[in-house]
């Protein structure tokens, strides 16, 4: 990916408040597979797991205190981060959202911003016990593809700021897997391939798209298509029912990375036609 600083963000876990429910993105005219089962995303979640996974098993012990793209947090950091969101998820799809926060939490102040909040997370469970990192990581990570693997995928779940299923709650772990093993990729100088998976993130992008408007502050003109090109060069098109105003096309790996904050869109090929052309790439995010 290309990078730029005003992009190097890091935050918490993607919360859908609007959107999803209120001003859905339908896909029917997609040519990708509909998303069915909570399996089919929990499978390419793991998968996306043991990719990071598998770059922490071969870290030396100082590669975990190499500064990653997110300002202030090393490798230990972004993997703390990464264990804790995987626990929060694990409270949200077995009910105990609220208890799970509390715990990670402490006694932070409430009312504090998503970023200021997941900051100071981190800041208190901060450790030098790098294996202890490591293995939180590694044991939250396999007991949320398990838990995921048990539930319906239409159920919904409490999250940090509303509802979702809980199939979109494994699609927004799989798109935060996919930020965070690039910042630990990126800071240890290991190379990720792009895959598949990133179908899955490109229509996460896509489908909350409203609710990236309207965190903005912003009305959109009309709906929005996105018509990328996988990393194979399959096509990979998502269109509204009644049509698009506005349409995003190029591949589908830049644009998850300027839909993770990680990549100016101004350094990418992404095009786009209509009315809110300069607005989706501004404004598209798969997180909170």
């Amino acid at each position: 990916m290309v990078e730029s600083s005003t992009f190097m963000l890091c935050h918490a876990p993607p919360v859908w408040r609007v959107g999803l429910r209120q001003h859905p993105q339908r896909a029917h005219r997609s040519r990708v597979r509909t998303i069915g089962a909570v399996d089919d995303v929990v499978g390419e979640l793991a998968a996306e797991q043991d990719g990071l996974s598998a770059i922490l098993a071969g870290l030396h012990p100082s590669d975990w205190r190499r500064p990653t793209r997110c300002e202030g947090w090393d490798v230990a950091d972004v993997v703390l981060h990464l264990a804790q969101t995987n626990e929060l998820a694990i409270g949200s799809a077995t009910g105990r959202f609220e208890e799970a926060l509390s715990v990670l939490a402490g006694d932070a102040p409430r009312g504090a911003s998503v970023d200021d909040g997941v900051a100071a997370m981190v800041a208190r469970e901060r450790s030098a016990d790098v294996a202890g990192v490591l293995g939180r990581w590694t044991s939250g990570a396999g007991a949320l593809v398990s838990i995921l693997r048990q539930g319906d995928g239409s159920t919904r779940v409490r999250w940090v700021a509303g509802e979702l299923s809980l199939r979109t709650l494994a699609t927004t772990r799989l798109a935060e897997t996919w930020i965070h093993a690039g910042d630990v990729a990126g800071a240890v100088g290991a190379v990720l391939a792009d895959t598949d998976r990133l179908r899955l993130i490109a229509r996460l992008a896509w489908r909350t798209l409203p609710y990236a408007f309207a965190s903005a502050g912003r009305a959109m003109a009309g709906p929005v298509a996105f018509r990328l090109v996988s990393p194979d060069g399959a096509s990979w098109d998502f269109e509204p029912d009644e049509g698009a105003v506005t349409t995003i096309t190029g591949p589908a790996v830049q644009l998850c990375g300027v839909a993770a904050r990680r990549v100016d869109p101004a350094t990418t090929s992404l095009r786009g036609d209509g009315p809110d052309a300069k607005a989706v790439l501004a404004l598209v995010r798969t997180y909170a």
